[in-house]
Order: structure tokens, then sequence, then C-alpha cells
């Protein structure tokens, strides 16, 4: 049976502010990117996230960004690579001390927004995330987009390494995500969103923002918490994949 890891971004809310359903995505996912501090989340979010996803058997994943609240992690920023190396570590340092105590650990790495972004071309900043995740812990794997600088890099180090697709986001030509700042860069039709995933996880195809058919091999399917509706389309989801022969579950 072919088998898909969903996962999603939880956790990504400050002090009394929210912005994500993370018990009722909880219910769903099989791998929770868990913000830890620097684009969104706390240590009150981390541990409560954490706590709930060791409950339900979801996976707790470092999702770590450039330190950017005011910005959500999205707007572009030059670290140099011993900060970027460091910063890297902390996060998952943080978000692990909340996993123990939860039961669990933190079982792989994702970065988030503009540094997600910068790893796939950026070699340098993609050497700086794998250092920190060395730093932190030799054995996790990484999440990351196919063909990226940074799971061609995780890889030579040794780390495991798990291809991801997005069933929400715009693909350009070349296998890349389209910019948030250009129409269409998000899905935003439920519909197609399910289609999408399903066609990902069978074919491993997606259609560009151009209508062209493009190869997109993953092992992890990603739908983002911050999506209006997102809990009722993440449902839609798994039961899709599920009545096309697609097991959901955790790759980690």
């Amino acid at each position: 049976m072919i088998t898909i890891d969903l996962n999603a971004d939880l956790g990504e809310g400050f002090g009394r502010w929210s912005l994500t359903d993370d018990e009722q995505l909880l219910s769903v996912v099989t791998s929770a990117n868990v913000a830890c501090g620097f684009h969104a989340g706390d240590a009150a979010t981390m541990r409560r996230v954490c706590e709930q996803a060791a409950e339900r058997g979801v996976r707790i994943g470092a999702q770590v960004s450039y330190q950017d609240l005011a910005g959500f992690g999205r707007r572009a920023m030059d670290v140099p690579s011993g900060e970027l190396t460091a910063e890297v570590a902390y996060q998952i340092g943080a978000l692990e001390v909340f996993a123990r105590a939860a039961g669990a650990r933190v079982a792989y790495v994702k970065p988030h927004g503009a540094l997600y972004n910068r790893v796939v071309h950026d070699e340098e900043q993609a050497g700086a995330v794998v250092a920190g995740v060395l730093l932190a812990d030799a054995a996790l794997p990484v999440l990351g987009l196919p063909g990226s600088r940074l799971l061609e890099l995780a890889a030579k180090a040794g780390l495991p390494v798990v291809p991801e697709a997005f069933a929400d986001r715009a693909y350009t030509e070349r296998g890349t995500l389209v910019p948030r700042g250009r129409n269409g860069a998000v899905v935003t039709d439920p519909e197609a969103v399910v289609e999408r995933s399903v066609s990902i996880a069978r074919r491993g195809v997606v259609t560009s923002h151009c209508g062209t058919p493009i190869e997109v091999r993953a092992l992890s399917l990603c739908l983002h918490g911050d999506t209006p509706g997102a809990v009722d389309l993440a449902r839609r989801v798994r039961d899709r994949l599920a009545a096309s022969g697609v097991r959901v579950e955790a790759f980690a």
C-alpha cells in the first residue's frame, strides 16, 4: 500500500494571540511542525502542543526559523552562518525540553518561511542549518523540498532526509514554490487541494502554476495550519487519501 505522512505547522501563537487550531489538527495529522519561538510560539504554547501531540501519538518536529516574530519568519534576512547554526540548535533544544517532558522526543527538523525558501538554493545558509541540526542531534531527520541544497547537504552529513510536497501551495515549473507575494501562490480551492494531495501521493505529480505537470516525489505532505478552514480541509484530504488507497502514517 502507498503510504504518506501528513504534516502541519502548529503552535503558531504567542502569548494571548493564537493562529492555529492545534488540538483539532492534531487529531488529523501524523506529524506536527511546532514553532520554536523565533517566528511564532512561546514556552507555554510549545509545552501544550508537545503534550497534546504526545497524547495522540503525533510526531513532534522542530520548525526552525529566522528570528522574526514581527514578520512571522517570512521576511528575507541575512544571518551570519555561525549565528544561524547556533539559533537552529537553540530552537531544537528548547522544543526538546518540552517534548521529553511529555514523554516524547523531537523527531525531525523543518525550516519555516523565508529560511525554508532560502535553503533551497543558498548553500551557505543550508550548510548552517545542517550544522545546527548536527549540533543538536546528529540523528535527526531533515524535512524539506526535493532537490534542495538543504536536503543535499543534510544527506552528505549523514542526516536522514525526508522530501515533502505542498498540496496548498503553487509550484513553479522548476519544482520550487511560487513566492507568497504573487497571485495564486496559495491554493485556496478545497477540492483542488484534495485532488492535488491524491495526485502527489499516488502519482508523484502536481500541476505547476503554468499548467505543466511536474514530478514531486515526497514522503510527507504539508498542509498549512493558518489556512482558513484548515481543520476541515485536513480531514477532507485524509479521508480522500484513505478512499484512494493511501495510508497516512508518520515517516519518523
